[in-house]
């Protein structure tokens, strides 16, 4: 089994890399249990091993001996049975059943985001509440999903996992609404059986304004009874005045981290461990160029995959021609699945308005501003008519959608604040 698993693990890792921390170790296979028993050669390697590499290697064997298996760690070096002592095994699942993706190994961090990394590995050790809720705030594509599922994950394989909740603010809404068709007694008792509550998209809570005193039945529940909470929301969630005071405060009592958005240090790393996965032979010239080019993890997937594509089937040797004839092939631009709804959503949610105030009448110093900037990134982002504009903003007459995008595009030359607003702005639309 062992030189098979080293096949295996040679896809994705040198050799030498094999010889440094897989080959010193020792195996035991039961597959009639599905256990496999890893042994240490001493207690110097284990702990280094656990900090290093056990992350990828679970990752890894599951990948290679499939699902239902659980390994066991034991450090050889503490066994003399002369004397009657006994290695202490640490037995866990190697089941990732949010993904194999989300793992802390695979979340590439610089020093700006240590800190939050280090609290979540310290969450999912815990298994009671010393941070409780654990918040994550950060824009989209800083990593909260990954960051939410890697502690699941690693949560998992001391826990059962269907005693885990892993849902959105809308899985949530749809539990008590759908499933358990409005009945929020039915519905409560069900979400009580879990032992561990994990909710993403936490600021869509606005579009559920009825639901916020049923999310604070919820929320003492799981604190009274020290059930780890891990919410995951954009921007900070103590700037989210449209939550009930109650709800609030509650929120306060555990820590809440930010994540910075990927910076290029992060899209370099991210890039090069892709090269190395797909063995994708490019220059450091050429991944400088994607990093500084493409800011959102979604365009450096889709571009990675073309030229790992062209490389597996047109040719085995990549040029710099044929990257850059790719390249000036590629924009990055808005999804097909980008509406002007969808751009009117994050700008209120961004100027705290409702979606209604840009289309209704109202002509408040705010709401207007909001507005002509809602218009000015459908049209640049879209690229739809000033006609069809004037309908999704509830019936205005194109020359409004005119004067307002010219405003804006006028503005922004001489106002850095408002350009890097309009940056970040379409940055959010791309990523919602």
């Amino acid at each position: 089994m062992k030189q098979s698993l080293r096949t295996h693990l040679l896809q994705t890792n040198s050799d030498d890399d094999l010889k440094r921390w897989f080959d010193p170790l020792q195996f035991e296979y039961d597959e009639e249990n599905k256990r496999v028993t890893v042994g240490f050669p001493h207690a110097f390697f284990a702990k280094w091993f656990e900090s290093e590499i056990q992350d990828r290697f679970e990752a890894q064997l599951n990948m290679y001996l499939g699902a239902g298996y659980v390994v066991s760690y034991r450090d050889n070096g503490a066994v003399d049975r002369s004397k009657g002592v006994q290695a202490v095994e640490l037995v866990k699942r190697i089941d990732f059943p949010f993904g194999q993706e989300f793992t802390f190994d695979t979340f590439l961090i610089n020093k700006k985001n240590y800190f939050p990394i280090a609290s979540a590995k310290e969450v999912s050790k815990q298994s009671g509440s010393l941070f409780n809720p654990f918040i994550i705030c950060g824009p989209g594509g800083s990593g909260k999903t990954h960051l939410i599922k890697s502690v699941g994950n690693e949560i998992s394989k001391k826990h059962d996992y269907s005693a885990i909740f892993m849902g959105t603010m809308d899985e949530l809404n749809s539990l008590y609404t759908i499933q358990f068709r409005g009945d929020p007694f039915r519905a409560r008792n069900h979400l009580f059986e879990y032992e561990f509550l994990f909710l993403d998209d936490f600021q869509k809570i606005r579009e559920y304004p009825h639901f916020q005193q049923e999310l604070v039945n919820i929320f003492n529940h799981f604190y009274d009874n020290k059930k780890q909470m891990v919410i995951a929301c954009r921007d900070k969630v103590t700037s989210y005045d449209f939550l009930d005071e109650s709800l609030q405060s509650r929120l306060g009592w555990g820590l809440i981290v930010t994540l910075k958005e990927p910076d290029l240090e992060i899209r370099v790393g991210y890039i090069q461990r892709q090269c190395r996965l797909k063995r994708l032979n490019l220059s450091k010239e050429q991944i400088l160029t994607l990093a500084q080019r493409f800011t959102d993890f979604r365009y450096l997937q889709g571009i990675l995959l073309k030229l790992f594509a062209f490389k597996e089937l047109v040719k085995k040797d990549l040029t710099q021609k044929d990257f850059q004839h790719i390249l000036s092939n590629t924009e990055e631009k808005a999804t097909d699945d980008l509406t002007p709804k969808k751009i009117m959503s994050v700008v209120s949610e961004h100027f705290n308005i409702h979606v209604k105030d840009l289309t209704g009448a109202k002509r408040h110093q705010n709401i207007a501003q909001a507005r002509q900037v809602a218009m000015f990134l459908c049209r640049t982002m879209l690229n739809t008519s000033y006609p069809s504009l004037g309908r999704a903003f509830g019936g205005k007459d194109h020359s409004t959608v005119l004067y307002s995008v010219k405003k804006i595009d006028q503005l922004q030359e001489d106002d850095m604040e408002l350009k890097q607003l309009l940056k970040t702005l379409k940055q959010k639309c791309r990523m919602s």
